[in-house]
């Protein structure tokens, strides 16, 4: 009861409007025609003054909408008398507003979830290293300090990120990856806040302040989600001006070709703009959600319509097309110099990059048994490399021409298809090249196949890598167009010039953040942890998967189908009600109760885009497999008996 008390104070002029509408009809029974119809009139009144200050607003923010027909329809059945279906059109509209809260909250259900689940308390360890005084004390996750020690106790969620301290533990991480079945952290591993901790209890040290947790990221995007106007109200907008001006022309001509001014009143009760106002919002809100389910979040309804119509698709090379976790395959140091000794000076001064080279270089110096040094001073030139003093010598990582800058002996290193290097410097002297390979994603020749198929004209490359590298990679995934050896702001330059529009840019690193915010949807693979990237990204991917971009396109297309069809279906309902209420079969107060029931199919619609599909990769791939078949087996003829 007091779950149902609730929803009904949320909405009082629902609750008004029934009461007055009882008291009408009581008052109509009983022989008090004359106070029934006052009070129909002076209350449907204020109604319509208050709608036309809403009106009015609107038209000076430059907004015109369909509320018009609802005015016209209010003042026309008090006009001729219609004064219960005038009230009927009032619960109409006010219950338009519930079914729409309602609808949309049942579209918003994943996005929700991710809020309600936020991790708000923690228990921090005193003297985590004093077993004799060692104790608990429950903080605010928000107060958690970079080395805090925390207990994470079974079932509850992990409130910041940290480094796992007990040797093994378990954690449901759907929440954040969208991986259904738990994973296994070993000691040392990091441990995400918002997963949720399994059977036993363990001890985490804290890397990461709550606001700047990978859980925290995740919930400030669907924030943005959530507060974002979404296209559908210009969606609806689009129709407002030509349904408003049909339903006016199909009344009067009702009334003209009558001469009963009754008859104008019953076909605009049936004109009322409810299913283009409701459906096609709770259809973008949907998509919005199964977009999250999917493991995408979209930061509203107006990038959802975009991906929809997405024509020409950008992609990122390290981290995107590729795994993004390269492997050392050889140190090829310069005369002089030894090889573990150059690996490690240059792990140690990576340790302050973030190019997705230095962690392949920090795994490999570790892997050897080599101890990676502190440095005194460290900087680093974004997308060019880094700079640290390390034990009194000066280190220099990164591209050929930033390290020939500072060395002016060096020289580029032959490379394979598919390879990698990182230069290095020792005080100003050429110190050799450190060669890494990088894998496509398995994914990734799908993932392109897949959008070419489904009205992506152009699939481009834009990378800061070497051409052969870039080449070799593109090649490998089904990319003909590259572009390679870029700076941040020439990949922005270029992503402008692409056509056709719209422009989808996919990137991770901080170095994408650029492209990523000028292109028309950017896509940012933040399973990672790429911050920057995720700020200025339309959307972001939490599964560390380029099948999920193919994911977004599919809902995209499918809520905006939907949005549309709902849209359709309300008009062309609307439309064949009136006119058959021009013949005068539908009386007014029976046409506005029918008008509610074209509203509730139209939001019922909606709802499908909550179970908009995703890109069946496999089927796609299969049919790639059999339409080659059959063209190898054309191309070599009929086999002979």
């Amino acid at each position: 009861m007091p779950r149902f008390l609730r929803a009904v104070l949320r909405y009082p002029v629902i609750l008004v409007t029934i009461a007055v509408l009882v008291a009408v009809l009581i008052l109509d029974a009983t022989g008090a025609e004359t106070t029934a119809r006052w009070t129909s009139t002076v209350y449907v009144s204020a109604i319509i003054a208050w709608t036309l200050v809403g009106m009015v607003r609107d038209v000076l923010r430059g907004h015109v909408g369909l509320d018009v027909l609802a005015v016209v329809a209010m003042v026309a059945t008090l006009a001729v008398g219609e004064y219960v279906a005038s009230l009927i059109i009032v619960l109409m509209l006010t219950g338009g507003e519930a079914l729409e809260d309602y609808a949309g909250r049942r579209a918003r259900r994943e996005l929700t979830n991710l809020l309600d689940r936020s991790p708000q308390i923690a228990h921090v360890i005193v003297h985590p290293s004093d077993n004799t005084s060692e104790e608990v004390q429950d903080a605010s996750a928000d107060d958690v300090r970079v080395g805090d020690v925390l207990l994470v106790r079974p079932s509850e969620i992990v409130p910041v990120d940290g480094v796992l301290l007990t040797d093994s533990g378990s954690f449901d991480e759907s929440s954040i990856t969208g991986e259904s079945l738990p994973v296994t952290r070993r000691a040392g591993d990091e441990v995400l806040s918002g997963a949720i901790n399994g059977s036993r209890a363990v001890r985490i040290r804290a890397v990461r302040r709550s606001t700047d947790s990978q859980y925290q990221q995740i919930v400030a995007l669907v924030r943005d989600a959530q507060d974002s106007r979404a296209p559908v109200v210009r969606l609806a907008d689009r129709f407002a001006i030509p349904f408003t001006a049909v339903s006016l022309v199909i009344a009067g001509a009702a009334w003209g070709l009558s001469g009963d001014p009754t008859r104008f009143a019953e076909v605009l009760v049936l004109a009322t703009p409810c299913p283009l106002l409701i459906a096609a919002p709770v259809a973008f809100l949907g998509g919005l959600s199964r977009a999250a389910k999917a493991g995408v979040i979209v930061k509203g309804g107006a990038v959802i319509e975009q991906l929809a119509r997405i024509r020409t698709a950008a992609f990122d090379k390290t981290g995107t097309l590729t795994e993004g976790r390269p492997d050392l395959v050889e140190v090829r140091p310069a005369a002089g110099f030894d090889a573990d000794r150059v690996l490690m000076l240059a792990a140690s001064a990576e340790q302050y990059s973030s190019h997705v080279l230095a962690d392949g270089i920090r795994r490999a110096a570790i892997d050897r048994g080599l101890t990676i040094e502190r440095a005194e001073r460290a900087s680093e030139a974004a997308t060019n490399g880094v700079t640290a003093t390390i034990d009194g010598h000066t280190v220099v990582v990164g591209k050929p021409a930033y390290v020939r800058s500072l060395a002016p002996d060096a020289e580029r290193t032959p490379l394979a298809p598919g390879q990698a290097a990182a230069y290095v410097a020792i005080d100003g002297r050429y110190a050799g090249a450190l060669v890494l390979a990088d894998d496509p994603r398995p994914e990734s020749p799908a993932v392109v196949s897949w959008l070419r198929a489904h009205g992506v004209e152009r699939v481009a490359m834009l990378t800061g890598d070497a051409a052969p590298t870039a080449e070799t990679i593109a090649a490998a995934v089904g990319i003909d167009e590259v572009h390679a050896e870029l700076l941040p702001a020439e990949k922005v330059h270029l992503a402008a010039q692409l056509r056709p529009r719209p422009v989808l840019m996919v990137g991770d690193g901080v170095n994408d953040a650029p492209v990523l915010a000028a292109a028309d949807v950017g896509i940012a693979m933040g399973a990672k942890g790429a911050t920057a990237a995720g700020d200025a990204a339309a959307a972001v991917v939490l599964q560390d998967s380029l099948a999920r971009v193919a994911d977004a396109v599919a809902i995209g297309r499918h809520t905006l189908r939907v949005a549309y069809a709902a849209i359709w279906i309300g008009i062309a309902l609307s439309i064949g009600l009136m006119l058959v209420a021009t013949t005068g079969a539908i009386p007014a107060v029976a046409g506005a109760l029918v008008q509610e029931l074209v509203d509730l199919a139209t939001i019922l619609y909606a709802l499908r885009a909550l179970a908009g599909p995703v890109a069946d990769l496999d089927a796609h791939e299969k049919t790639d497999a059999r339409a080659a078949a059959r063209t190898t087996s054309t191309a070599d003829g009929p086999a002979s008996a």
